[in-house]
């Protein structure tokens, strides 16, 4: 483990993929809790300069993935639930990873307020385990509809909480990974 003042940083399985514990202040009135901190983010060496900003809001049972954008649009991202509790999961498509189509697995909670930042070449995805989750990204490239691609949810053994998540059309209709052609290089790509 690796800590900034106000950041403790935990290596993952995947290379240059972390979970992020910041500083939870909790009292009567209920909690506080810094997501980013520039000077922090630059003494772990990650990424400071987030392009976008956006965040979902999903019932229970919902499973938004598995998402990423290829180049010259992939970037990094960081994930953290502001609100319930959501099983996240991020997959290796680095073709020259030790990891390559391995997964993490998470429970990003805004209980806890972990947080999980993803290097370039990895997908994401979650299932919503509150009655609804609303769920915050951060990322350094801004959204490109036509580099915007997926793998199918299913596809990895990924052991997800539900067996009948609510998916969207489109998320339904991914490619498994065993068919995907990535285009992800991990040696002398910055995380």
């Amino acid at each position: 483990m690796k800590t900034s003042s106000g950041i403790l940083l935990r290596e993952t399985s995947i290379k240059g993929c972390y979970e992020l514990q910041p500083n939870l202040k909790k009292d009567e009135r209920g909690s506080f809790v810094k997501t980013f901190h520039k000077d922090d983010f630059e003494a772990l060496n990650l990424e400071v300069d987030f392009a976008e900003e956006y965040y979902s809001v999903s019932h229970q049972k919902v499973l938004r993935g598995l998402h990423f954008q290829i180049p010259p649009h992939d970037h990094v991202k960081m994930v953290y639930c502001l609100l319930g509790e959501i099983q996240d999961v991020v997959v290796d498509l680095r073709m020259d990873s030790p990891s390559y189509g391995k997964y993490e697995i998470l429970t990003l909670s805004s209980e806890i307020a972990n947080m999980v930042y993803l290097p370039k070449g990895t997908a994401h995805g979650f299932l919503t385990l509150s009655e609804s989750a609303i769920v915050m990204y951060k990322v350094t490239k801004t959204y490109a509809p036509d580099f915007d691609r997926g793998v199918l949810w299913n596809s990895l053994n990924i052991p997800w909480q539900e067996k009948n998540p609510v998916l969207s059309e489109r998320d339904r209709s991914f490619q498994p990974l065993e068919k995907f052609q990535s285009p992800f290089i991990a040696q002398g790509s910055p995380g």
